[in-house]
């Protein structure tokens, strides 16, 4: 029985991967008493009277949405919002097991960017958070830009900002070990959909001292004509010379390849062509765009991909589970680029300089200090 198999069989068998706890008992009648009527109408009157209290009074203060419209799953693409809930239950227990914050699927009926923004409005108030998943650009940006503006509440895609704060993390310990500066560092980030448009945009904010951006018709320079809109905004503060060409123009004498696009794309020649000590992070899933055993033949230096059976797994799970920890732990009301940053730090910050090594530049998903330092450093850098 292969992988896939065994998934299906174990799917089965849970009929899902969550469920609703009690946290009070209700044995006799004083406790039907105090949990529901009509002891309950004196929480209900104190929230009334300040909202804040739902905090204390509800579990909206440790309870987060994780919401799709189904149209970017995983590696799967637009599989609708039905098929979408088995990733979307994951995603639940990994916020329940990693940080002790509970989370509730969404899956919601509709591609509209109006619609899917109106719904999440509607039903914010029962949430501490809402954590957007797997939807495609570029609406995802809309959808989060419009909800940053009408809720009070933080909302991360975690798709670009999540994959965004490990790659800085993995990014920040290449540095460390390799003794390159970041803002002497030349990056090409290959895929311009919304996790390499995030990424790209957080190595700014960490000082990366440039940036190259491809998609499938090549570089993105100014003026392109293959580009979209959010691509052109890009082009724009990246690629500081103005560069031209395909992947392997870009690949030449840089120092650094993120990859968020498809497997097979980058080759020996490609890595050849960096500068010393290459640093590789391929992470297509689940085949990435070189092998990390072609990659280290080829001479890359370092080497992470997304997978779980390679070292240096550059992994969601080391992001989100922490940050939305500290920042329910704050009562923040935004995950800003300071909370970001800060997460990035945090999760580099576990492994020892002595410690870091080629194979060794990220913490373990299952290391029992990361979401505890995440969630700190996050708590701390809100204002």
């Amino acid at each position: 029985m292969d992988l896939n198999e065994k998934a299906v069989l174990k799917h089965k068998e849970w009929q899902g991967k969550i469920e609703v706890i009690s946290r009070t008992p209700v044995t006799n009648k004083e406790e039907l008493s105090l949990a529901y009527t009509p002891g309950v109408a004196a929480p209900c009157l104190e929230i009334e009277k300040d909202p804040e209290l739902s905090y204390e009074l509800t579990r909206r203060g440790n309870l987060v949405a994780v919401i799709t419209d189904g149209t970017a799953v995983l590696g799967l693409g637009d599989i609708g919002p039905l098929a979408a809930m088995p990733v979307m239950e994951g995603k639940c227990c990994l916020f329940k097991e990693f940080a002790g914050v509970d989370a509730i699927p969404l899956c919601v009926n509709s591609k509209s960017v109006e619609e899917i923004v109106r719904t999440i409005e509607l039903i914010g108030l029962s949430f501490g958070g809402i954590n957007l998943e797997d939807i495609s650009a570029p609406r995802c940006f809309e959808i989060e830009r419009q909800l940053k503006e009408k809720l009070n509440i933080p909302v991360f895609h975690d798709d670009q900002h999540g994959t965004a704060i490990v790659v800085g993390a993995a990014l920040i310990n290449s540095s460390r070990l390799t003794g390159k500066p970041l803002e002497e560092m030349t990056v090409v980030v290959n895929g311009a959909g919304a996790a390499g448009i995030a990424i790209a945009k957080f190595l700014m904010l960490l000082k990366v001292g440039n940036i190259i951006m491809c998609d499938k018709d090549g570089i993105l320079y100014r003026g392109a004509p293959y580009m979209n809109e959010a691509q052109e905004k890009m082009a724009q503060i990246t690629n500081r010379d103005n560069k031209t060409g395909l992947l392997a123009d870009a690949m030449e004498g840089a120092d650094v390849f993120v990859g968020v696009s498809r497997p097979g794309l980058l080759t020996a020649e490609m890595i050849q062509s960096m500068n010393e000590k290459p640093i590789v992070f391929a992470m297509a899933n689940p085949v990435p765009e070189i092998m990390p055993d072609e990659a280290k033949a080829a001479g890359a230096y370092i080497v992470g991909t997304g997978r779980s059976d390679f070292p240096n797994q550059i992994n969601n799970v080391l992001a989100f589970p922490g940050i939305f920890k500290g920042a329910l732990q704050a009562r923040a009301t935004d995950i800003t680029d300071e909370m970001k940053l800060s997460a990035a730090y945090g999760i580099a910050s576990i492994i020892p300089q002595e410690e870091l090594a080629p194979e060794y530049i990220l913490p373990d998903p299952f290391h029992k200090q990361v979401a505890a330092n995440v969630a700190k450093a996050v708590a701390d850098a809100v204002k």
